[in-house]
């Protein structure tokens, strides 16, 4: 895969990875997962559009109203001017950048900085400014990217903080001032909170703070991986994936290498928490590489990607999108074609969905985003 970027955020690396590699930590004995198939394939999604074409593209996000879209792309489309993405750039880029797309004219801008590596865009209430993660204040080059060790996977914990900028991408506003770790950010639909996930105490945890970056408080106390999060859709829980050690080998080697600023993401579950932090529940326990959890509009279903069918045969695993309980019962599979769809997001009003898809690539490696109705 070229210019693909490690951010764990990200996770395309971690599925480049898992194609050719056992997840590390993965259980000896996970559950067992029935999975419900419809019959005539993708039943939840109609009209399928793709709205990129070439290189990676991730991580797309609606606006409040709707209407636009932010996510991160490593095509190298020139900031100030707007450009069609129904083609790649004539030049990649070496790591991500951030854009906005508007859905009716399909024009996209750039909203970062250029330099550096962007991760993780969300819009602010009202859609005229948007949050990202970005190492730029670090130097305008891509961070390097950490060597394997024994075969196994690993992301590195670049120094990212999280940034406001307008849509046009002016009077950047930087929101988190610690060292190291800070990304993952999203925006409550009430408009009242941004939660992310922080290296800030020692270990990667989800935080929440006001919209002006004020007010931080601590979330998830868990040792080990905490993040990915996002709100109901009332606003009053979250969910989020998680890793943490099972045993003392586990913990001494999740220890050893955050120490390093480095994390193995291997096996990864799905849990749900009140808006406070409190009354923490496990969703999923099937010992896959479940991430990108999203509530459905009903606020009790939950849509996130996994490797649960393909996590135990050799070759190249696949990952689909899941609707599944909040108890983790009744789980669904939603997507079928390609070998991995991810980072669903549906739309305020609930009719359409957003992920990023392989399917239909020219090239290996290659990620673009595709918008569907929903079909309930």
């Amino acid at each position: 895969m070229k210019h693909v970027n490690r951010v764990m955020a990200g996770m395309l690396g971690l599925v480049v990875s898992l194609a050719t590699t056992t997840p590390a930590g993965a259980a000896s004995k996970p559950e067992e997962t029935a999975v419900t198939t419809a019959a005539s394939g993708e039943r939840h999604l109609t009209n399928i559009k793709q709205l990129t074409f070439g290189r990676q593209n991730a991580e797309a996000y609606f606006s409040f109203s709707g209407d636009k879209l932010i996510f991160q792309s490593t095509n190298n489309w020139m900031k100030d001017t707007f450009a069609a993405a129904m083609h790649p750039a004539d030049i990649p880029l070496g790591c991500y950048q951030m854009y906005v797309m508007d859905l009716g004219s399909e024009k996209i801008r750039m909203v970062s900085t250029g330099s550096g590596t962007t991760t993780c865009g969300y819009f602010f209430p009202g859609d005229r400014r948007v949050l990202y993660s970005s190492t730029h204040l670090r130097g305008p080059n891509c961070p390097p990217k950490p060597k394997r060790e024994g075969g196994a996977y690993r992301w590195a914990l670049d120094d990212y903080d999280l940034f406001s900028v307008r849509i046009d991408g002016l009077d950047p506003q930087r929101l988190t001032n610690t060292p190291g770790y800070d990304a993952e950010a999203t925006v409550a639909p009430n408009g009242k909170t941004i939660i992310w996930t922080s290296m800030r105490d020692g270990d990667l945890d989800i935080y929440a703070m006001d919209l002006d970056g004020t007010h931080p408080r601590r979330l998830t106390h868990e040792i080990g991986y905490d993040g990915g999060a996002f709100f109901s859709p009332d606003s009053k829980r979250i969910v989020y994936r998680a890793q943490h050690p099972g045993n003392q080998e586990e913990l001494d080697q999740y220890k050893s290498l955050l120490a390093q600023n480095l994390v193995e993401p291997g096996r990864l579950e799905i849990f749900i928490m009140n808006a406070d932090g409190s009354n923490k529940q496990q969703v999923t326990s099937n010992g896959a590489s479940n991430f990108s959890p999203y509530f459905h509009p009903d606020g009790h279903r939950i849509i996130f990607s996994s490797n649960v069918e393909t996590r135990n045969e050799g070759g190249r695993p696949e990952f689909h999108l899941y609707l599944t309980n909040e108890d983790g019962s009744g789980l669904e599979r939603v997507s079928m074609a390609g070998k991995f769809n991810s980072f669903p997001m549906f739309s305020p009003d609930g009719k359409h969905l957003v992920w990023v898809s392989d399917r239909n690539a020219k090239e290996p490696g290659e990620f673009n985003v595709f918008l569907a109705d929903w079909v309930p």
